[in-house]
């Protein structure tokens, strides 16, 4: 429990479902999740979860986010001044995601943008930010608020997210685009609905008022059954977002603020996310150390691994026992070798039953990171230190087409 002072343990917060996923957590699996309880898995174990995720639909409270709202006729040059993205580029109507760093140009955290009009913006974010963003709003115009109590969020996933949706609310949904966000409403019920998440699958995240939120939790859930919508915990979204290929903070990679040493920390070129900054904007908070970096070549990269099962049986084999897996997502930083010499490391892993391969995700030497380089990993069998052949691979491992598709939608009858 969090202490402060000499006083009592604080109490931690259910989020504004909380109501609702209490009652459906049936082995009480919770975890903590920036003061809130969260359900790692409402089964007693996680895989049906997971598999609504790829099959049908789960549905996911992700309330604990960090959300502020950035308001005022100086919004856009706020929001532009700490993320490396170009939002003077980005519509009303539409989502970015974007890292932002210091002034070192290392990532102190990543998240999502929403422009709702032409001065209102929302930031989420993993990492308590309200202090970051008034120190960079001084002689701006703008009005930062937190609302991450105030805005409970749902995290609608899978293959039938969309059927669900569109019967509870007017079916313009079938037409809102990868990465935008609309306001409307289900049932009378304002919300707003963006097409993103973080499984790597079609699906949708819902922004609610507090009051709202049970009711809402109600009229999806209610929708949803014919559909094979499942409650879906936090162990089952993070099988799904290392198959997509998805960094998570403080496993992946460490914020650049609470890094006590310069090697942990990590620019967004080496996390894979060079495809994030913008270096010809308007000056922002680690513009000059990024174009720097930029001019020579990147010695680290955030990389894919396959591990090789065949190399998994030899080195189970010689004490006679079959491959063990995990069940969940490994969160540990384990070696990755060139031959003798260390060249990285991974920091999640997990089997996917989806792809049917076990998988990795990790830093690697830039000379070593090339598509289909054969490395090795370090495993442990019967409490012996060995090594399995890991394969460099492209991510997402798992890349739908229908997340980014726009279709025509088929109504249950």
């Amino acid at each position: 429990m969090n202490r402060t002072g000499a006083g009592a343990p604080t109490a931690v917060k259910g989020t504004p479902f909380h109501e609702r996923t209490q009652a459906l957590c049936q082995g009480k699996n919770w975890r903590r999740w920036s003061g809130f309880v969260s359900a790692s898995s409402y089964d007693l174990t996680h895989e049906h979860e997971y598999h609504a995720i790829r099959s049908a639909a789960g549905l996911i409270d992700i309330s604990p986010l960090y959300k502020y709202r950035i308001c005022g006729s100086d919004a856009e040059t706020l929001a532009d001044r700490v993320v490396t993205r170009d939002i003077t580029k980005l519509a009303v109507g539409q989502v970015c995601y974007t890292p932002w760093c210091d002034s070192d140009g290392k990532v102190r955290d990543d998240g999502t943008l929403h422009r709702l009009a032409d001065s209102d913006f929302r930031l989420t974010s993993a990492e308590p930010t309200l202090l970051w963003l008034h120190e960079n709003a001084e002689g701006l115009k703008v009005e930062i608020k937190e609302e991450t109590e105030q805005v409970g969020a749902l995290a609608l996933q899978g293959p039938r997210s969309l059927n669900i949706l569109n019967e509870i609310t007017d079916g313009a949904l079938a037409e809102l685009r990868y990465f935008h966000v609309i306001q409307t409403q289900i049932e009378g019920i304002s919300v707003h609905i963006s097409r993103t998440g973080y499984t790597g699958d079609l699906g949708y995240e819902i922004w609610v008022d507090a009051s709202d939120a049970v009711p809402l939790w109600d009229t999806i859930f209610r929708n949803g059954v014919k559909h094979g919508l499942a409650p879906a915990g936090l162990l089952a979204l993070d099988i799904a977002r290392v198959e997509a290929g998805l960094l998570l903070i403080d496993v992946d990679y460490m914020p650049a603020h609470r890094a006590v040493i310069e090697s942990r920390k990590s620019s967004p070129f080496e996390l894979g996310l060079g495809w994030t900054v913008s270096l010809d904007k308007r000056n922002y908070v680690g513009r000059t150390a990024l174009r720097e970096e930029q001019s020579r070549p990147t010695e680290w990269e955030f990389r894919g691994l396959e591990i090789d099962w065949l190399s998994l049986e030899d080195a189970y084999a010689e004490v006679d026992l079959p491959p063990q897996i995990p069940g969940m997502t490994l969160r540990e930083s384990v070696p990755v070798y060139a031959e003798e010499e260390q060249v990285g490391y991974a920091t999640s892993r997990s089997w996917s039953p989806t792809v049917k391969k076990y998988l990795a995700l990790a830093h690697l030497q830039a000379k070593y990171a090339k598509i289909g380089t054969e490395l090795k990993i370090e495993i442990t069998v019967e409490h012996q230190r060995r090594t399995a052949i890991a394969r460099v691979a492209k991510t997402p491992f798992f890349n739908p087409a229908r997340k980014r598709a726009t279709f025509d939608v088929v109504r249950t009858p």
